[in-house]
């Protein structure tokens, strides 16, 4: 199931706002759905910061007694750089021997 993402209207007019203040034209016909799509884009990016840890992890913490190399491959993680506010995303990888 696709999950709608409500538009933000604010969102959009700062984004009409930053396109001005570079020189351009956002009513220009390559840029008139630009704010709409920049700020679908930064939601999608941020969209972490809403999720709840207990529904992501869905019980799937579990007392075992191993002793064991755990790994965890290709996690795939979004971003926006806090300085420069640009997106970077990537694949993370996880391991670590554990004693239970």
């Amino acid at each position: 199931m696709k999950k709608v993402i409500k538009r933000n209207n604010q969102l959009e007019q700062t984004i009409r706002t930053l396109l001005m203040q570079i020189g351009e034209d956002p009513k220009r016909e390559g840029l008139l759905r630009t704010p709409e799509r920049v700020a679908k884009s930064y939601e999608f990016l941020t969209s972490g910061y809403q999720q709840d840890i207990d529904a992501v992890l869905n019980d799937a913490i579990f007392r075992e007694k191993y002793d064991e190399m755990v790994i965890v491959k290709d996690i795939d993680f979004f971003s926006i750089c806090e300085h420069h506010m640009l997106p970077f995303y990537g694949r993370a990888h996880v391991a670590g021997k554990f004693s239970a």
